[in-house]
């Protein structure tokens, strides 16, 4: 039996510069499943996304969604495409043991904690104050050269990691640190800076964009301050929780954000396609 993608749509491109198709997952052409595969400006050009891959529960366990996600490779090898990314829900253990099968590699994980209570006070000695302007610009040249290594190391070209890190600024700082439901904050440590934290105000949520402990400080338990003052901050916001996305391979934040009650909701790998 032959197992292939049926387009259930014309291909989809629009002004922004996004890409995508839904189709049908056939096998001697009776549907089995079905895929969408997308390609978004914030990916960059040559970056695909493997979208709501499933296959109906007769016809699961025969391979049908290893094939599906094979073609869907080739698919977006035609569309120019040179790396396909997935995200995998924390408990779909057979879908993420067919990414990992087929090579695809850890990136990152996204995490969430549940708020309740009354917001924590900070540790003896530490305070948080706004970045002031005169810090931004050093601020965000620094976040800018910080993020891009990161998508480097994972494999990704130069020019790409900072186009990537480029669009995420201009999407969620438009307007710098006054911009809309953004807080950027300075930890201080009985008068010395020590780090800082850059939270989204969502609707959903607050999401950590980024937290540092400046090097030189590193180990002294500012990383669980900065943690603190993150759910204090969305808290006091109206926030019922903290979400954010830890890149794979940091460990010394996975074990600070899981020793805080943080939990594993998806999981983001890539594959290259050569």
């Amino acid at each position: 039996m032959t197992t292939t993608l049926r387009p259930t749509e014309p291909l989809q491109d629009t002004a922004d510069g996004t890409r995508s198709r839904n189709y049908r997952v056939c096998v001697n052409s009776r549907p089995v499943g079905g895929i969408r595969l997308v390609v978004r400006p914030e990916y960059g050009p040559d970056v695909a996304r493997i979208e709501d891959l499933h296959i109906d529960e007769p016809d699961r366990r025969r391979g049908r969604g290893t094939v599906a996600a094979l073609a869907a490779e080739e698919v977006v090898r035609g569309w120019g495409c040179r790396r396909v990314e997935v995200s995998v829900a924390d408990d779909a253990d057979a879908a993420l043991r067919l990414a990992t099968a087929l090579g695809y590699v850890p990136s990152s994980r996204h995490m969430v904690k549940p708020l309740v209570g009354a917001p924590r006070e900070l540790p003896t000695g530490s305070a948080a104050r706004p970045v002031t302007e005169p810090e931004y610009g050093p601020w965000l040249a620094h976040k800018r050269d910080e993020f891009a290594r990161d998508l480097i190391e994972k494999g990704m070209p130069a020019a790409e990691a900072y186009a990537r890190t480029d669009a995420g600024h201009a999407k969620y700082l438009p307007d710098g640190p006054a911009t809309e439901n953004t807080l950027i904050s300075v930890l201080e440590h009985e008068g010395t800076r020590v780090g800082d934290l850059w939270l989204g105000l969502w609707p959903e949520t607050a999401y950590v964009l980024d937290v540092e402990v400046d090097e030189e400080h590193r180990g002294r338990g500012h990383g669980r301050a900065l943690m603190l003052l993150a759910e204090r901050q969305a808290l006091v916001a109206g926030k019922d929780r903290v979400t954010l996305n830890v890149f794979a391979g940091n460990s010394p934040a996975e074990r600070l954000y899981e020793s805080l009650g943080y939990r594993t909701t998806a999981h983001h790998l890539y594959k290259e396609l050569f």
